[in-house]
């Protein structure tokens, strides 16, 4: 029983933690106004790894990269510790470079569930509360993904099923690198 709240306490508290990671390189990639209050919230939740790593690892004109090296640590953290409760031992920990190459999977794994879920937010909020004061923040965070699909996609007069090809997109992609990170990761 202990080694499954352990588990269920790890995949929540890393997973979130990695998921605002992301959200901030995210946020910082589109160039997103950084004193929203969705933002300040994001900065407040992440600046004690953020700050630190930043002395080291300058972030780019486009991609704030220690935004995401911190979301590839929490993913390498993530699977060390869930292996170590798992197993009951650190021997496992031979295989660290699959450690260091499965981070990476599940780092793409996380951001394919936070396109999943900002684009299913966006979605109901557009059918339940259009006026939402979220909502501008949430069509400036996916039209770089719907638009292509859109452009793609015929025209049904107003019908827009762009977010609902992306969400299965999202999701079959996201079994595809689920599958491919556990199978790297001998437990």
């Amino acid at each position: 029983m202990f080694s499954e709240v352990a588990l269920f306490l790890i995949h929540i508290v890393l997973s979130l933690l990695g998921t605002i990671l992301l959200l901030r390189a995210w946020v910082y990639a589109l160039r997103i106004h950084p004193f929203n209050p969705y933002s300040q919230a994001m900065f407040k939740v992440t600046d004690w790894l953020i700050m630190p790593l930043r002395r080291v690892i300058k972030s780019g004109n486009h991609w704030d990269w220690t935004s995401l090296f911190a979301a590839w640590l929490s993913a390498l953290v993530y699977l060390v510790l869930s292996a170590m409760v798992l197993t009951g031992s650190v021997s496992m920990l031979s295989n660290f470079p699959m450690f260091l190459l499965a981070a990476v999977f599940t780092v793409l794994r996380w951001t394919l569930s936070l396109i999943f879920w900002v684009v299913l937010l966006q979605a109901l909020l557009s059918w339940i509360q259009p006026q939402s004061p979220s909502m501008p923040l949430l069509r400036s965070i996916t039209a770089p993904l719907l638009d292509p699909i859109r452009r793609v996609l015929p025209d049904l007069g107003g019908l827009d099923l762009s977010p609902l090809v992306l969400l299965l997109l999202t999701q079959v992609l996201n079994m595809v690198i689920t599958r491919t990170a556990f199978s790297l990761v001998p437990i």
